[in-house]
């Protein structure tokens, strides 16, 4: 490994001799050492091993004149620096219930759910990370209202006091529309429930019951209505999926018709946010959702009169909690103290996720009562009474506070001992002899007790690329729990990164030193928040102030990592790979706000992501024109494209798209003539994609200039329905 990203400084030539200067310097000791040796020509044996000896004292003289990669290894290990460990992957599991909860039911923390294994590849296990509180729903205010607008103004109580609350929380009355006579795109209605109960992140299902014949004039499979919750800034989609609407957008008289009920009963799911906090408008207060009419898209018809309803009823069914790749391990025996400094014990496990507050050891010893140990960086500040250790989180090695001693207290202590030696009282001499030879001594951190038992109370392992896996998979609980049906991740797992190499190292190292754990300029906080995302953070872009932010102000936008593997498959990687978690954005933030300045607050924010799809021609060798090397060229030119046009790997340095820069025609065309077998291109189109609201959209027309704008970035993915993958046809004559 070449380190050219450090300064290149005049070294010093300890030994200047060259091949040539050591072969002749023998050959003049020849007559001096062997006089009867007197044919030197270069055929002669004895020439030769000269030549021999003379390389490979050169080669010595080359490596001492060198620091080796060793060395600089032994510099990072004095600055402190570790290998960072995994990153473990972050997602959201679903738990249904088998009956509907009587009171507010917990999912405990750890609980552990697995992809399934095969033969060749081992289970993925992922725990939850908090406990998952499951309450008993109950609804207060049903409102009305004529438009959509993020804070509503003018709110109309349809049925306080012309419905009647059942004793199992069902409300019952007379017809109520759910929208306006003549229902409009903007009209919506408002469930506001009670703020008490601890519903956030669960299912909730919604049951209404229709007025008998009251057809709304909809297609049933299309129909023009959505469902949000408000989440404490903005007004966030709840509804899943179509599927789990089977009210079919409130089109009860068509459900009558069909016969599956005649009665007019259907649900409604949703699956509200982690977030949900308790909000007041006008004079309601408590956790609200919505349903809003919206405009009909092509030749969708819309409601020509209001759904009707007579009664309403809401349950939680089950609930969504956060869940990391990990596994957990309790009560793990270390072993007995020997009452020595520095003692090391081996944690079963290795790749040793950060610990949380109730992760650590336990000492207990003979006769006493367990002692909380606490897990440091370092042994720099501990004194000799702190109860210190340290865990090497890559290897699972725990280590306890070491005894260091002066490297001159040798010569110190044999004058200390002549000093002693010399004539005085024997208390004198040992007062003499404990303090100062105590001097050259320090313990950094307690020592546990001689036989005390040491015990890990709890700690995780896993991380790794290997759990960023696709929605749907984590289905398989490891251990039943009481009422809990099954479980499911409704969207794919991010953020697992694989552990530091040692050149990653390197190149942190400089960054270390200059940022000193202290943010103050915009590269300090580029460092700082990759560093807090533990593997799990990619880029960091700061953003200059500006007059619009004012100071104080610091604005981050980060890229978050993710699998690669998709690239290498001609496949490239989606903008949904890279969203930032909520759970990451609050790591990082928690990590700056211990040493950011104070006054500053820190936003974070994700790139404007902009795809380009590609469409060329190319005519290759002759050699090449045969279907095999066609495909294989094919692959090549798309895997090359995949790999260009990406956030992490793309850029003409292929360490990730730059922000802001725009891409040419003239950078794919450099591009594709690198690949072996391209004779000659026709034309290269680019055709860029941009979200609109939540869906991407691809632009009909070519454009030479793709420009993501300041805070952007560009990437491609193979999508049919989106048609965003590259076309590559051949040219035929």
């Amino acid at each position: 490994m070449e380190f050219d990203f450090l300064p290149k400084l005049p070294n010093s030539n300890l030994d200047d001799r060259t091949f040539d200067e050591l072969v002749e310097e023998c050959v003049l000791r020849i007559p001096r050492y062997c006089p009867e040796w007197t044919d030197h020509n270069l055929s002669d044996p004895g020439i030769t091993l000269i030549e021999l000896f003379a390389w490979l004292t050169d080669q010595m003289l080359l490596r001492f004149n060198q620091v080796p990669r060793k060395n600089y290894v032994a510099f990072l290990e004095l600055l402190g620096i570790r290998l960072q460990p995994p990153a473990p992957a972050r997602t959201d599991i679903t738990f249904y219930l088998t009956t509907y909860p009587s009171e507010t039911y917990i999912i405990p923390t750890g609980l552990q759910v697995a992809t399934l294994g095969t033969e060749t590849m081992e289970a993925v296990v992922f725990s939850t990370d908090s406990p998952l509180l499951i309450g008993k729903p109950s609804l207060r205010h049903f409102l009305t209202s004529q438009t959509t607008e993020d804070s509503p103004l003018i709110l109309r109580d349809q049925v306080t006091n012309q419905w009647t609350r059942q004793p199992d929380g069902t409300w019952f009355g007379n017809e109520q529309l759910l929208f306006e006579e003549n229902p409009q795109p903007g009209n919506c209605f408002y469930l506001v429930m009670e703020p008490n109960e601890p519903i956030e992140g669960n299912v909730l299902s919604i049951t209404f019951q229709g007025a008998a014949a009251s057809p709304t004039g909809i297609n049933p499979n299309q129909p023009p209505r959505r469902w949000e919750a408000w989440d404490g800034k903005k007004w966030q989609p709840v509804l899943l999926q179509e599927a789990d609407d089977a009210t079919r957008g409130f089109s009860f008289h068509e459900i009558a018709e069909l016969d599956d009920d005649p009665a007019q009963i259907a649900d409604v799911i949703l699956h509200l946010p982690l977030s949900w906090p308790v909000a007041s408008f006008t004079t309601y207060r408590g956790r609200w959702i919505r349903c809003v009419l919206t405009e009909p898209e092509g030749n969708q018809p819309s409601y020509n009169s209001s759904p009707r309803i007579i009664s309403l009823a809401v349950e939680s069914i089950g609930g969504t909690v956060r869940a990391s790749h990990s596994t957990l391990i309790e009560d793990e025996r270390l072993g007995i103290s020997d009452g020595t400094p520095g003692q090391i014990f081996e944690l079963e496990g290795s790749a040793i996720l950060e610990r949380r507050e109730d992760e650590y050891i336990l000492v207990t010893p003979p006769g006493g009562l367990p002692q909380r140990w606490q897990e440091v960086a370092d042994f720099a500040d501990s004194d000799p009474d702190d109860r210190h250790y340290t865990i090497d989180s890559l290897t699972g090695t725990v280590q306890f506070g070491p005894l260091i001693r002066e490297p001159d207290q040798l010569e110190r202590k044999t004058k200390i001992r002549s000093k002693i030696q010399q004539p005085q009282p024997y208390e004198l001499r040992t007062q003499v002899n404990d303090a100062e030879l105590r001097a050259f001594e320090h313990q950094y951190g307690a020592i546990p007790p001689r036989g005390s038992t040491i015990v890990m109370v709890a700690y995780r392992t896993g991380g790794g690329r290997i759990g960023n896996v696709q929605s749907g998979t984590l289905q398989f609980l490891r251990s039943g729990f009481p009422y809990v049906a099954s479980a499911i991740n409704h969207k794919p797992a991010t953020n697992g990164a694989d552990a530091e190499s040692l050149e990653q190292a390197v190149l942190r190292a400089p960054r270390i030193l200059r940022t000193r754990d202290r943010a103050v300029t915009a590269e300090d906080f580029e460092v700082l928040a990759q560093r807090a995302g533990a593997g799990a953070v990619a880029r960091v872009h700061c953003l200059p102030a500006t007059a619009s932010t004012g100071g104080g102000i610091v604005r981050l936008i980060v890229v978050p990592q993710a699998n690669t593997d998709a690239i290498a498959q001609g496949e490239g990687i989606a903008p949904e790979a890279f969203v930032l978690q909520p759970s990451l954005q609050e790591q990082i933030l928690a990590y700056l706000d211990d040493r950011r300045l104070l006054g500053v607050q820190v936003l974070l924010q994700e790139p404007d992501y902009v795809g380009v799809s590609v469409q060329t021609e190319i005519a290759l060798e002759p050699t090449y024109n045969n279907p095999l090397a066609q495909r294989e060229i094919v692959l090549n030119l798309q895997i090359a494209l995949y790999q260009f046009l990406n956030p992490l790997t793309g850029g003409l340095d292929s360490k990730g798209w730059p922000f802001g820069r725009p891409v040419y025609t003239s950078d794919i065309i450099a591009l594709l003539q690198q690949i072996p077998g391209v004779r000659y291109l026709g034309p290269v189109l680019m055709f860029p994609i941009r979200k609109s609201g939540d869906t991407w959209v691809r632009q009909n027309s070519p454009e030479q200039m793709i420009d993501p704008g300041l805070l952007g970035l560009v990437c491609s993915w193979a999508d049919s329905g989106l048609r965003s993958s590259h076309t590559i046809n051949f040219i035929t004559r």
